[in-house]
């Protein structure tokens, strides 16, 4: 679990009491992974607390974390520090707080971040590592896992060393996020506590947070009417409860399936989580049916088609990726998955998208 979390309006501003204890000397720098959409917002950037050589790295999140951006980070790092960081403060989305535990792991293990995808392969504690969501919804502040783009698959780093030291939950920084990224980053929470709930991992601790997680985006989504700032503060914990859930369970046949996309056309995670859901009748017929009612309210249009003009080599890439995912697929239905999630079916499924 993350040891330590500060939730309130405004709770940004004490990031620089809260990281200085944690500094190891002068020449120890805090570096912090902040999403570029802010470099022009002299509002947010400002109040970053930068000390001695303390440095902002500005990150693109327009595509999914790779592990060669990974262990390009790290290099860049390493070269341009006189010591080891004192930290690694993620500020953005899923996207970018991904990259900053995973960019806090390589930093103390050797070799490249693509030999750490999978389950507790990591041997050495990670440097200290901060996250602060500006997006709500991708439960990256409170998840054991960073889900990378690799050579060969896309697949997290799931260890008991990926977790942050510290996250500042800070609905404000919410504002201006734009309504589709709302409704998907969103959507991504709802299908955490679907899929959780559902699965046969499921258990008191893990169900407990998926309840709390699914109520709160049905309040905010289906019901709606509620103040801005209150349907911040609520998604901001709807995001925490889901990541929590799932961190005791498993995720399902949406993200199973979606990684096949990102892998391939490169889909970010929120859409392409709603695109493969929207298709999941036959897994979660109650819930689906829940989404598209939320979709047709706040009026998402999703995009149709894009597996249409894909080669039989390229859809069995994105199958192989699928099938990789073992423990999802059991989470889903059972330990006797392979007898019905086949090959034939997934490219049916594809298809339909």
């Amino acid at each position: 679990m993350v040891p330590r979390v500060v939730f309130g309006r405004g709770s940004f501003d004490q990031l620089g009491e809260l990281i200085e204890p944690k500094r190891l000397n002068i020449n120890a720098p805090f570096i912090f992974l902040v999403d570029d959409v802010f470099k022009l917002d002299g509002e947010l950037t400002s109040r970053i607390p930068l000390a001695y050589n303390d440095r902002i790295i500005y990150v693109s999140a327009d595509e999914e974390p790779k592990t060669s951006q990974v262990d390009e980070l790290v290099e860049s790092i390493i070269v341009t520090s006189k010591e080891r960081p004192s930290g690694i403060i993620g500020v953005g989305g899923g996207t970018i707080l991904d990259l900053a535990k995973a960019v806090a792991i390589m930093l103390t293990n050797n070799g490249k971040s693509e030999d750490y995808q999978g389950w507790d392969l990591v041997k050495n504690k990670a440097v200290y590592h901060v996250g602060i969501p500006t997006i709500s919804g991708t439960g990256s502040e409170v998840s054991r896992t960073t889900v990378l783009t690799g050579p060969k698959r896309k697949l997290g780093i799931n260890s008991d060393y990926t977790p942050f030291d510290q996250v500042v939950l800070d609905p404000e920084l919410t504002n201006g996020v734009p309504k589709d990224q709302w409704f998907y980053t969103g959507m991504d929470c709802f299908i955490h506590s679907v899929e959780s709930l559902n699965g046969t991992y499921l258990n008191a601790f893990s169900k407990t947070y998926g309840d709390m997680a699914y109520g709160l985006c049905k309040e905010i989504y289906l019901n709606g009417g509620l103040p801005t700032k209150e349907a911040q503060d609520k998604l901001m914990m709807a995001s925490w409860h889901g990541g929590m859930s799932i961190a005791y369970s498993q995720v399902g046949v949406a993200h199973a399936v979606s990684y096949g996309l990102s892998y391939l056309l490169g889909t970010k995670h929120g859409i392409g989580n709603c695109i493969v859901f929207n298709h999941l009748e036959e897994f979660y017929p109650k819930d689906v049916a829940l989404f598209k009612t939320m979709m047709a309210k706040h009026d998402i249009q999703l995009p149709q088609g894009i597996c249409s003009d894909l080669s039989e080599s390229d859809l069995n890439i994105m199958i192989d990726v699928a099938l990789g995912l073992e423990p999802l697929w059991e989470n889903a239905v059972g330990k006797n998955w392979k007898k019905t999630i086949t090959s034939k079916k997934l490219k049916e499924l594809y298809l339909k998208m």
